[in-house]
């Protein structure tokens, strides 16, 4: 007798698995393009997506990536403060959970990356053109480039400023302000274009 050809349904454990697969590459995708490290952004989408506590061989075994990679990726969670170590009992190993809290999440990679990438640029800025002008008199080419890279420095400077008037509304929790906020930016650009 052929075996029936009709696939069976999917069960909620197939789709549970799927929808977690679909995440964790979707969230990978979008933190490349916030500057984020693509395995560090799967592992967080792992743990936050299950909301259990797993392991590092688990992991390994769920996300396919080595035992080196787990656990550079867990360190720099860490640091972000992002996921927190765990113990499970009857076990000695160490067991990851991801925060919860998507305010919290959305705070925490705001201000890493103010720290990280935004302060470290605008001092390498301001250092670059204070050097260039410590020699003395600039020729006008010298001149236009301490300008170019003074107006860098002040795009950052008001990029950081926005940032600053935004994180006590994320940590505030206050959607509807953030909210209020993006759509008069939105009126702005229409009306500029």
């Amino acid at each position: 007798m052929a075996p029936d050809p009709t696939p069976s349904p999917p069960t909620d454990a197939d789709r549970a698995q799927r929808a977690v697969g679909e995440f964790v590459r979707l969230w990978g995708e979008m933190a490349s393009h916030w500057g984020i490290n693509r395995t560090m952004a799967q592992i967080h989408a792992l743990l936050y997506a299950l909301d259990r506590p797993l392991d590092t061989d688990e992991i390994m075994d769920r996300l396919e990536i080595s035992r080196g990679n787990a656990n550079m990726n867990l360190r720099a969670l860490l640091d972000w403060d992002l996921v927190r170590k765990t113990h499970q009992p009857g076990s000695r190993k160490d067991f990851f959970v991801a925060e919860s809290d998507v305010w919290s999440i959305t705070t925490t990679i705001i201000e890493e990356r103010q720290r990280r990438e935004i302060e470290p640029v605008q001092r390498a800025l301001d250092g670059v053109a204070t050097n260039l002008r410590a020699g003395g008199s600039l020729s006008d080419d010298e001149a236009a480039l301490a300008d170019r890279i003074d107006a860098l420095g002040e795009i950052m400077t008001v990029f950081e400023a926005f940032t600053n008037a935004l994180l006590p509304l994320v940590r505030g929790r206050s959607s509807d302000k953030v909210r209020r906020i993006t759509q008069f930016a939105s009126k702005l650009r229409r009306g500029a274009s």
